[in-house]
């Protein structure tokens, strides 16, 4: 990609005798939002931190911004932003001083630090709440607040793990929207998540990820298309009726058996589950959904993203 703002071949990190990312091809091109995808531990964070310059690379060939982060670390670091998997703001500040302070850092001047900090207090709807100390603010909020410091600097690319994790679903569609108002304003970004539906939202483009390999890489609709059906069939059963998980493979294209239900696999719903109710088995619940990122994670690794 001649317009990659990252650019990683045969990319390695080992701790030790443990290698968590074993040589890994990744592109980001300029204005796309980029995903990796995959459960913990399976060396999403440690690509990342390799990619914000915090961690050095064990092998392979890294550029970020056009220079290597082995050499042009802190010129790096000064033109992206990074949020961390977990909040690290001072709780002793109120909110508009962990903007301003932060700004500092950057040798932004004074007038200019405020001026950007009010901008993104409005960008986090923060602004009644500026002059608040940290510690009492909800998760969402101090997730917005953390996303909003990491933009101080106007940075080029944004990095952003697991920028979700454990907020209530209202929290989540609101930090959504204010990912996707980045995106239209042309701010690259590289996300990781472990939230297949995440994935979907934000993600122009993923690779997804399993024991520190890259397993598939497309956007969200291509891989569903390549790796799974159109729609999923979910069928729950009591346990005395459970039946054998070869009693229903003759009728869909693939079933995968989980501890508390069977996922059939097929191009219609409601037909396989007509061909189950014709079969003479009778499932406790049943549900037609369409495919997602989660079923292509269990095809491709035959484990769920949430194992």
């Amino acid at each position: 990609m001649s317009d990659a703002l990252v650019q990683a071949r045969d990319l390695r990190k080992r701790f030790g005798a443990f290698e968590a990312v074993r040589g890994i091809d990744v592109d980001v091109a300029r204005g796309e939002v980029f995903g990796f995808l995959g459960p913990n531990g399976a060396g999403k964070s440690s690509t990342m931190r390799m990619i914000a310059c915090v961690s050095p690379r064990s092998g392979g060939s890294l550029q970020v911004l056009g220079m290597d982060p082995g050499s042009d670390g802190p010129r790096i670091r000064a033109r992206i932003g990074v949020v961390p998997q977990l909040d690290n703001l001072d709780t002793e500040l109120s909110v508009r001083e962990n903007l301003e302070i932060y700004g500092r850092y950057f040798g932004l001047s004074r007038r200019r630090v405020r001026a950007k900090a009010a901008e993104l207090l409005e960008f986090a709807q923060l602004t009644e709440r500026a002059e608040d100390p940290v510690e009492p603010l909800s998760g969402g909020m101090k997730r917005r607040l953390t996303i909003a410091r990491s933009l101080v600097n106007d940075p080029e690319l944004l990095l952003l793990d697991e920028p979700t994790t454990g907020l209530d679903p209202q929290a989540r569609h609101l930090l959504w929207d204010r990912l996707y108002r980045l995106k239209r304003e042309g701010v690259t970004q590289i996300v990781t998540t472990h939230y297949m539906d995440e994935a979907e939202q934000l993600c122009d483009r993923l690779v997804v990820m399993d024991d520190g390999l890259i397993v598939a890489e497309g956007s969200p609709v291509e891989l569903i298309e390549r790796y799974s059906t159109r729609e999923v069939l979910e069928l729950r059963f009591l346990p005395e009726h459970r039946p054998a998980a070869g009693e229903l493979a003759g009728l869909v294209e693939r079933v995968e058996e989980l501890p508390d239900r069977f996922l059939l696999y097929t191009a219609d719903g409601e037909r396989a589950q007509a061909e189950v109710a014709r079969s003479g088995l009778r499932p406790l619940s049943a549900l037609v959904r369409r495919s997602s990122l989660e079923d292509v994670f269990l095809r491709l690794t035959g484990r769920s993203l949430v194992d």
